[in-house]
């Protein structure tokens, strides 16, 4: 059986880049997942749903979840206010 999500991503070596797979069945654990990714400067090769890459306006959307996630972090950490605070002041995703 297909997992639900699959992401397939690279670490960029000098000259080396060994493509990687995460995959799960749960959504939120996918855009989680994209959110590290973002954090670290993977490069996000393929988002797919049941073995089809995602449309475009889908992919984007779970990237843009998962920034607005990363942001949120950051903001909280830099500003040492909690996420209820952070979502009023600035409206990121928590």
């Amino acid at each position: 059986m297909l997992p639900k999500y699959t992401i397939e991503y690279t670490a960029q070596f000098r000259r080396h880049a060994q493509p990687n797979h995460y995959s799960t069945d749960d959504p939120v654990a996918c855009e989680e997942f994209v959110e590290e990714l973002l954090e670290r400067g993977f490069a996000i090769r393929a988002i797919k749903h049941e073995g089809l890459d995602l449309p475009k306006p889908e992919f984007d959307r779970v990237v843009k979840t998962a920034a607005g996630m990363l942001a949120s972090k950051h903001v909280c950490v830099s500003l040492g206010i909690k996420a209820e605070e952070e979502k009023y002041r600035f409206g990121f995703t928590a």
